[in-house]
């Protein structure tokens, strides 16, 4: 199917609202939006024309995509030698289920709530504070139900249910065994095409897949054009390469400098400035947790691997004094949603925050990914992002079984051509890459 040139001026429209919001001037470029009509050689055009447009004169903030441009522009140690590591592998398995109970429990709340809002419905489902699975009577106090809930409810759990959260670290495991770190993007974008429906895909990841597929139509016709992929993707400054940067910090445990760099390479196949910095700091976080054991420490080291001029640095770091003075994970979690308040599902610098409330106020590994849950917006991506580290940090002993039991050592994958082993299995394979 060749999209309509509606469906293309729509696209346009969204990608010139983020670099607008990015701190590009796309004056001119919406000036000639608004003449284009139907020409399709025009709209794209000014989709390739976006990536030229200049900073404002007033944009207070210095955010490089390339990898020698953030390296310069950050205040980190990227020389640093590996610290040592006691137990990487046992640590990464927990880290591995850390991510996929966080997710599990999130997954049926992935519906754009408030921590407001998801706090109401489940006070009235009596089961606030959060702390199990949620039974299937709960989901009745929300307007609409998760597409993927009868997998995901207390009653009927019987496995872990596919998800794209564990898609992007069982790839990016995948990646790193053929490849070890030397990975290209081609070999990512090799798996991708091998192993994911585009169905299961999301945001700039479902827009690359969609325009390689367009882009092999028509090389079968005869017609050879330039790689779609080529121009910005919408969506490139959302979470979607956060959630696929747990693997490069198991396999470069105590080495936040290289597993940043694994990560950097995988995000900007789709992302861009902020987009980027959160996949450095979760696979920098993670891979220095293995060493320190200290979620708030190792959030802080990572922090050097991402532009101190950047909008993510000051979400973070400004998260960090919150939290640091803070009483109780509930009124942290006020301050950081009144800092960041437009910035709810997906959209990273109030999420990024609310890890850090949940790393800091976790007693183990359940008790964390419920306050990550909790606290609304992403609840699935966050909620795995929030067990890995907490799992990493901890290690084996802090996860309850009655976490695990109810999938019956069994996950299912959104993924072709891979058939996953026992969820035990798969945890152990995730730990080989620590070693």
């Amino acid at each position: 199917m060749i999209p309509t040139s509606n469906a293309v001026r729509g696209l346009v429209a969204v990608l010139l609202d983020e670099w607008d919001r990015d701190g590009h001037d796309v004056t001119a470029l919406r000036d000639r939006l608004a003449t284009a009509g139907a020409n399709l050689d025009e709209l794209a055009a000014i989709a390739v024309d976006v990536m030229s447009t200049p900073v404002r004169a007033d944009w207070p903030w210095h955010e490089p995509d390339d990898l020698p441009g953030i390296e310069q522009a950050s205040a980190g140690d990227w020389n640093r030698r590996a610290a040592p590591v006691t137990d990487g592998p046992a640590r990464v398995e927990a880290a591995f289920l850390g991510r996929v109970a966080g997710c599990m429990l999130g997954k049926p709340l992935e519906l754009e709530l408030s921590r407001t809002d998801l706090e109401a419905g489940l006070r009235r489902a009596r089961c606030w504070p959060l702390d199990d699975y949620l039974p299937e009577a709960a989901l009745d106090q929300f307007p609409t139900r998760q597409g993927q809930w009868p997998e995901l409810v207390r009653e009927r759990i019987a496995h872990v249910a596919p998800d794209d959260d564990i898609n992007y670290t069982i790839l990016a495991m995948l990646a790193l065994e053929a490849c070890g770190t030397e990975f290209s993007q081609a070999d990512l974008a090799g798996l991708w095409r091998l192993h994911l429906p585009i169905a299961a895909t999301f945001g700039p990841e479902r827009a690359l897949l969609a325009g390689e597929a367009f882009s092999t139509t028509l090389a079968m016709a005869g017609i050879v054009e330039p790689r779609l992929a080529v121009t910005p993707l919408p969506g490139a400054d959302l979470c979607g390469a956060l959630i696929r940067a747990d693997a490069y910090g198991y396999a470069c445990a105590g080495d936040p400098a290289t597993a940043a760099r694994l990560a950097h390479r995988d995000a900007t196949l789709t992302h861009h400035r902020t987009g980027v910095y959160g996949a450095m700091w979760v696979a920098a976080t993670i891979a220095e947790v293995l060493a320190c054991h200290d979620p708030i420490e190792a959030a802080t080291t990572a922090l050097g691997c991402v532009p101190t001029r950047s909008r993510f640095h000051d979400a973070v770091s400004g998260a960090l004094d919150i939290v640091a003075d803070a009483v109780d994970w509930e009124s942290a979690n006020e301050a950081i949603v009144a800092r960041h308040p437009d910035h709810g599902h997906c959209r990273i610098l109030q999420e990024v925050g609310t890890l850090i409330v949940s790393w800091r106020f976790a007693h183990d590994i359940g008790h964390g990914i419920c306050l990550q849950v909790s606290q609304g917006n992403d609840t699935d991506s966050f909620g795995a992002t929030a067990g890995s580290v907490l799992g990493a940090a901890l290690g084996t002993g802090h996860l309850d079984r009655r976490w695990l039991a109810p999938f019956n050592d069994t996950i299912h994958v959104a993924m072709a051509l891979f058939e996953p082993p026992g969820l035990a299995e798969l945890a152990a394979r995730m730990g080989r890459l620590a070693a």
